[in-house]
């Protein structure tokens, strides 16, 4: 990959995704990353990108393709108005910071900036992550293929026309693992319950999380298939997905409740 690419901010996601792009041929030397002094030294001299402290260290004769707000939420009020003399046709600036709007960025760098909306979620820093784009009307093509190679880098991809959806995004897959970990407790104290040890419970409902999250990636089959595939009829399975499937109290009752409180929420928080 040859993209220019400015990144701000380099926590676990941004290090997460700037590890992944190097990995897949991203060249370093077309990277320029802003962050705190010493991060930004380890990284240029652990990765070979251009560590910076701040844009007016970035070289004039340097222009992003991409500029990719890595930071958190609460701080790009205070830092967006810094990059308005970067926005041009030939580049686009994708966030991954949550709750932030295309609306917010536009006020900040003009209604003609070309934004790209990203959610993605935690399982991107092991490159198994799953992020949402939405991008608005200025954004070329061309610019949209090369956020979706960038993110490709960290897991799947995919799109929405309406950024409305972004709330029920973040409630499924932007906080869906937080969902899975959850069950992995439940289901160990569920194990200890039933009289095993502490530890094995959790060693038992932790790689079962694990095996059946891989076997669902590996398989060509759906997850219906899968979960019939190791059902027997009247067998032990089938006793314990009466209680779970069930309409009024089981999961997914219980789901459709999580995730449209996780939605609401995002919408406040949005708002």
């Amino acid at each position: 990959m040859k993209t220019r690419l400015l990144l701000v901010g380099c926590g676990k996601m941004g290090s997460a995704m700037l590890e992944g792009w190097l990995a897949r041929g991203l060249n370093a030397d077309n990277v320029y990353v802003i962050e705190q002094a010493d991060t930004a030294e380890n990284l240029e001299t652990r990765l070979g990108i251009h560590g910076i402290t701040e844009l007016a260290d970035m070289p004039d004769s340097f222009i992003p393709q991409v500029v990719l707000f890595a930071v958190k939420p609460q701080i790009l009020p205070e830092i967006i108005d810094l990059y308005k003399p970067l926005v041009r046709a030939e580049t686009v600036f994708l966030s991954v910071a949550a709750g932030r709007t295309t609306a917010f960025f536009a006020s900040h760098l003009g209604d003609t900036a070309r934004i790209v909306r990203a959610m993605p979620n935690t399982p991107a820093a092991v490159s198994r992550g799953m992020t949402v784009m939405f991008p608005t009307d200025y954004v070329s093509t061309a610019q949209r293929d090369m956020c979706e190679v960038l993110l490709k880098a960290v897991g799947e991809v995919s799109w929405i026309t309406d950024e409305a959806l972004m709330d029920a995004v973040t409630a499924v897959s932007g906080s869906g693992p937080a969902y899975v970990f959850h069950m992995v407790e439940a289901l160990a104290q569920a194990g200890v319950t039933a009289g095993l040890p502490a530890d094995q419970a959790m060693l038992l409902a932790r790689q079962t999380i694990v095996g059946a999250g891989f076997l669902l990636d590996s398989s060509p089959e759906s997850a219906e298939t899968l979960r019939k595939n190791v059902t027997s009829p009247g067998g032990t399975t089938a006793a314990a997905l009466d209680v779970l499937m069930n309409p009024q109290d089981g999961m997914p009752a219980l789901l459709e409740k999580a995730v449209e409180a996780a939605r609401k929420r995002s919408t406040e928080l949005a708002g």
